[in-house]
């Protein structure tokens, strides 16, 4: 018997309890996959270490334990990081003075084409020739759609000061 032919052996027998055996312990059809790829791939790996009959079972259901704690760990670490870079994005996160909330209602009424260009000129930094390898176009024509998203930003920001002025709240 080959190796092929001995692992082929091995999966018919046991994917069924290896199948149960991750469902019953994982949240979602997707970890349970993963459960039993990874599984079955260290079986392929090693399967000159596989016992034979019963016994090999019970070692598929060792490996797949450390599988599933591996996911778990991975899990867990991502969960750790995620909370870490939620923190630190919170902290360097300038803060918006309350006068300025106006600003933001305009930037945010453009369309999202000027939204790009000026977020990219003013939050990015970036020059036109760099805006232009951003969004795929030549330098002259981001320059152009530059120029226009401040002329519509502009516009934007003198009708809402004078809705201001009317509604007297200035």
């Amino acid at each position: 018997m080959t190796q092929r032919d001995r692992f082929e052996a091995v999966y018919d027998a046991y994917y069924p309890a290896i199948h149960q055996y991750a469902a019953r312990r994982t949240g979602s059809p997707d970890d349970t996959a993963d459960v039993i790829s990874e599984t079955f791939l260290t079986a392929w790996r090693r399967i000159g270490e596989v016992p034979e009959g019963e016994r090999a079972l019970l070692w598929l259901y060792g490996v797949a334990r450390r599988v599933l704690a591996n996911q778990k760990r991975g899990a867990s670490r991502r969960a750790v990081l995620a909370e870490r870079l939620r923190d630190e994005l919170v902290a360097d996160r300038p803060a918006a003075p309350v006068d300025l909330a106006y600003v933001r209602t305009a930037f945010d009424g453009l369309p999202e084409r000027d939204r790009e260009v000026l977020a990219l000129a003013c939050w990015e930094g970036l020059t036109s020739e760099q805006i232009a390898k951003v969004v795929g176009c030549t330098a002259i024509a981001a320059r152009a759609r530059l120029h226009r998203a401040r002329k519509r930003l502009a516009a934007t920001l003198e009708r809402q000061a004078s809705s201001m002025i009317v509604m007297g709240e200035a």
